[in-house]
């Protein structure tokens, strides 16, 4: 039969990430833990790794930084703002992030067709310039 003794002073890191909302399953989780996109105190870990209080996670998520320190554990999913105080962000680096979406919006808008492929008619006036009938 399994003791859980330290069932209040740690937990796995999977689970906490899922808890906190970083993740939609588990699953989704231990696959970035898995890809090395999820590192606790600067090195590589392994799903089962146990966090506690004050650990410092630094994580991947959608080509962005996260670097978050853990303020709490709580071994239930809860509403998003319930699962905010679990954990607290370091200011730097959410500013680095914000940057980093402004840069990838920027770059979309300046992109040729930015809704993406060019319609029939955007290609037949391509058409049209390339063969000079304008």
């Amino acid at each position: 039969m399994k003791q859980h003794n330290d069932h209040s002073s740690s937990m796995r890191l999977d689970k906490w990430l899922w808890a906190a909302r970083f993740f939609k399953t588990r699953a989704l989780a231990q696959k970035h833990i898995e890809l090395g996109r999820v590192m606790v105190n600067g090195a590589k870990v392994k799903n089962s790794k146990n966090i506690s209080v004050g650990d410092t996670i630094d994580l991947t998520l959608n080509s962005l930084p996260y670097k978050i320190s853990v303020k709490a554990l709580n071994h239930q999913r809860r509403p998003a703002p319930e699962a905010r105080l679990l954990y607290e962000e370091d200011m730097k680096t959410a500013e680095l992030r914000e940057q980093q979406k402004l840069l990838d919006q920027a770059s979309r808008v300046s992109a040729a067709y930015p809704d993406g492929r060019p319609t029939k008619r955007d290609r037949r006036q391509i058409e049209k310039l390339k063969r000079g009938d304008w």
